[in-house]
Parts: C-alpha cells; structure tokens; sequence
C-alpha cells in the first residue's frame, strides 16, 4: 500500500514542489483546494493527472473531515495560509482566521478523523521580526511584527500544544524566505526577476522597489519542501528552522538578476517607491539551520547567486514565449 498524504494549499509554490516530490517517492497523493470564482491551477497543471484533489476550506470545519475522510492521510502538510504579508495589513482578520485559527481548525479535524497520522505545520521566520538575537534558532523568542507574523506564531503554538496535549505526531518547520520560478509575482525576488526580463525585452522599461537595504535568509523552494518531507519521517516530531545561515539584501537580489539579463546598470531601472516600505520593517532576519542538519541531515544545496539565476533564466523564457 503506498503512503497517502494530504496537502493543503497544494496550487501554492511550496504545495506544488511538494506534490512533485511525494509523488516521486511513491505517494498518493490528494490536495484541498479552496472554491474560489477564479481557479488558479497553473502550479499543478502538470500534476493534475496524478493526484486527487478535495474541495475544502481552513474556515469551515466540515469540509476539512471530509477532506480527510476521503484522503485518509498518513502525513497531512499544512501549507494553506494567507501567503503575503504585506497583504496581512489590508485584511489582518482574515489572516488571522485563515493563518491562525485555520491550524486549529486542521487539527481538530485530524484529532477526530485520523489523530494517527503525521501532521506538519509551515511556520515562518516572520514570527521572529524585530529579532531578539542573530542568527534565530528553535528557541529564539517571538516578536512578530505584522498580522501574517502574529498569526503564523498562533499557528506554530497551537501545533505545539496539540502535539503535547494529544501526543499527536505534529511538527512545524520554520521556514525562512524560501523562493522559485512559481513564486508569485507580489513577492520582491521574483517581482525583480520578471521585472529584469521585461525590461530586457522591452517590455517594461522601469521598476519600483521599496527598501534595498533590506536583509534575509533567502533559500530555494524544492531545497525547503525536502526539508518538510524528512520531518515527518522522523519517530518524534519536533520543530526544526530550515534556513540557509546566510543573508543578502535586495540590492544583491537586483544586481543578480539585471546581471543574469544582461542589464549590468540596474540602477537606471530602478526607482525608490515609498509604497512599498512596509508600517514596521523586520530587521535581521537569518536562520540557522543546525538542528535540522543534524536531526534530519538536511542542508540546503542551492546558493542565493544559483536561486536568483534560475529564477530569471526561467523569466527569460517565459516572456520569451
């Protein structure tokens, strides 16, 4: 019999590196996806074959025991969240909701559909912000310093909580920025990649970022889901930073991509917009990833210059089209 594994937010970037990567490795893989007027498949449009997807919500707990009652999961990934933190100020209830009584409400189900199954929450680095010491680890105290933060660090404690009061195997990874070619477009490394394409093409001719001094722990996404896979197959579930120990401001993430394009002067491409500070920026944010070295043996392989490369080559070749 193969594994079976559920993954909510399965048409995100991470839900969708994941589904690749349990499918490799034998799985059956289901997915819950959200009724929404506009489905956006085009992460999974590959995989929609192989795997078997459930109408579900984090808001409402019925359909997410009847998601597990039809996917009757070995290990369920908890990846679906209101994603973006700057959209966190505009709708800090909703993220609240979602990102935060949204992990109760999963595992609640699981509690009552299958408390046997191995469960994995996707914290965040966001839940340090304003950082009590550098780099973070498994025990640096939380500041968060948006709505998205605060709800993540809910999220994470419940999971704790869960883990100890019902001895369910529940574990959460607290992942630092983690990037790619599917990472969606409001996000600042793949906002300064395309950005870097169209204006090779012509296409745009300027770009506005906020902070370039901004600073964090960049990695790769199909590195990050890795990490995630090998949590679950340990026999005790535990909370594990999975981040790269290094830190590049957006100013590199510029310089690498224009240079990747072939636009060596970036600066005459890029205007400074106040927009896009954000009402409390984080300061330092830089993972080590000690722990998950030696309890899972993971590291990450790929490097921020190698992460940014990829991902406006990828660009390239998309507006190429």
């Amino acid at each position: 019999m193969p594994k079976s594994a559920l993954i909510t937010g399965i048409t995100g970037q991470d839900g969708s590196y994941l589904a690749e990567l349990l499918l490799e490795r034998g799985y059956d893989v289901h997915g819950m996806v959200r009724r929404s007027s506009t489905e956006k498949f085009d992460r999974i449009e590959h995989l929609r074959e192989k795997i078997t997807l459930h109408q579900g919500d984090l808001l409402d707990h019925r359909s997410l025991t009847d998601a597990l009652r039809a996917s009757k999961p070995d290990e369920i990934y908890n990846l679906a969240a209101m994603s973006f933190v700057a959209a966190s100020w505009i709708q800090p209830t909703l993220t609240a909701e979602f990102t935060g009584v949204g992990v109760t409400r999963v595992l609640e189900a699981m509690r009552e559909v299958c408390p046997e199954a191995r469960f994995y929450q996707a914290s965040s680095s966001e839940m340090f912000g304003k950082v009590l010491e550098v780099p973070q680890t498994e025990s640096t105290p939380f500041y968060p310093r948006s709505p998205y933060g605060v709800a993540k660090a809910y999220g994470h404690f419940i999971t704790v909580n869960y883990r100890e009061s019902y001895d369910l195997h529940a574990t959460s990874g607290i992942l630092f920025n983690h990037e790619s070619p599917r990472r969606g477009l409001e996000f600042v490394t793949r906002k300064i990649t395309w950005h870097a394409a169209a204006i090779k093409y012509g296409l745009r001719d300027k770009m506005s970022l906020g902070n370039l001094d901004a600073e964090r722990d960049w990695g790769y996404a199909k590195d990050y889901v890795e990490a995630m896979y090998l949590m679950l197959q340990q026999d005790k579930a535990d909370d594990y930073v999975i981040a790269t120990g290094k830190t590049n401001t957006v100013r590199d993430c510029v310089e690498v991509a224009f240079d990747e394009a072939g636009l060596p002067d970036w600066e005459q491409y890029v205007k400074i917009d106040p927009q896009f500070l954000r009402p409390a920026e984080v300061d330092q944010l830089i993972g080590s990833p000690a722990k998950a070295k030696q309890d899972l043996g993971w590291e990450p392989k790929t490097s921020f210059e190698e992460l940014i490369r990829l991902m406006t080559r990828a660009d390239l070749e998309l507006l190429k089209r």
